[in-house]
């Protein structure tokens, strides 16, 4: 069976950071594309940063460039996300996600996950002002 489970959000101050870890199981984390995504409330799903594990690409939204890292720990079948000087706007909730059929990176936080096949449930991140 496939999970993914997320952890590492919270309650933070602006200009603060956070890790999160999306920990897998299941499937071979070594050739996939991995994101994370996030929805705010009232807000469609936004891709936020996308890696394919097999070559190690990377993909992020304009919003976050500079600020968050995704990062891949094979070992540990588990995926980071690096959050830096968070702000408010960044506050969702957020899904970590991955697909087996080798697509890539920027094709998924393209589509913003639409279609990928297997997502965690989730985990909130609030930043205050």
């Amino acid at each position: 069976e496939v999970q993914l489970v997320e952890s590492g959000g919270g309650l933070v101050q602006a200009g603060g950071s956070l890790r999160l870890s999306c920990t897998t199981s299941g499937f071979n984390l070594d050739d996939n594309a991995i994101g994370w995504f996030r929805q705010a409330p009232g807000k469609e799903r936004e891709g936020v940063s996308c890696i394919s594990s097999n070559d190690g690409r990377t993909s992020y939204v304009d919003s976050v460039k500079g600020r968050f890292t995704i990062s891949i720990d094979n070992a540990k079948n588990t995926v980071y996300l690096q959050m830096n000087s968070l702000s408010p706007e960044d506050t969702a909730v957020y899904y970590c996600a991955a697909d087996t059929r080798g697509y890539t990176a920027n094709y998924w936080l393209y589509r913003k996950g639409r279609g990928m096949e297997y997502w965690g449930e989730g985990t909130l991140v609030t930043v205050s002002s």
